[in-house]
């Protein structure tokens, strides 16, 4: 399925602006997480912790979301496809599996915010939870190889990309 150029430019448009989001997103949360990490002032440790859960719920978790789907549906409408390029099928990879460990770690989130606003936490015990920098930082890397395939494009057919690469060159020429 070809999409015609208008609704392929916009839907890429989505893809880039909802995929840059959630870089932007994962970089707040990190400098959230660090904030964690090195101040000493618990006020502001607290409203920290407080912070990361809606930039997750609201802003993480339907960013990554809408990434995948448009992602998904600019591959399966241009001549790249969803399974005919390795570099696609990589990213595809990586997408859910970040997006896995997002909604799991979600939940240890939750956990740590309720324990984070009970005033008898010590600054040291908000520290050692760890507000996620290890997630966060796993999340920068994979997102930046993910915009790296995206912009390269390394080379690399699959069986299914050569297969049907070979039928439509077949077809074309009768």
């Amino acid at each position: 399925m070809n999409m015609s150029s208008r609704l392929r430019k916009f839907t890429l448009t989505a893809h880039i602006t909802v995929s840059v989001g959630w870089l932007g997103a994962v970089l707040a949360y990190l400098s959230l997480a660090v904030v964690i990490k090195t101040s000493e002032d618990i006020s502001l440790v607290r409203a920290a912790y407080l912070a990361l859960e809606p930039i997750t719920s609201y802003v993480l978790v339907p960013l990554a979301i809408a990434s995948l789907i448009t992602g998904i549906v600019i591959s399966l409408g241009t001549t790249w496809g969803l399974f005919r390029h390795y570099w696609v099928i990589f990213k595809l990879i990586l997408t859910v599996f970040s997006i896995i460990i997002l909604l799991a770690f979600t939940q240890s989130l939750t956990r740590m915010v309720s324990i984070a606003v009970d005033s008898t936490t010590s600054i040291n015990e908000l520290r050692e939870m760890g507000a996620g920098i290890s997630h966060a930082v796993g999340a920068l890397v994979i997102l930046l190889i993910i915009m790296i395939l995206s912009v390269y494009k390394p080379k690399g057919m699959t069986r299914y990309g050569w297969q049907k690469q070979q039928k439509s060159r077949k077809g074309s020429s009768q």
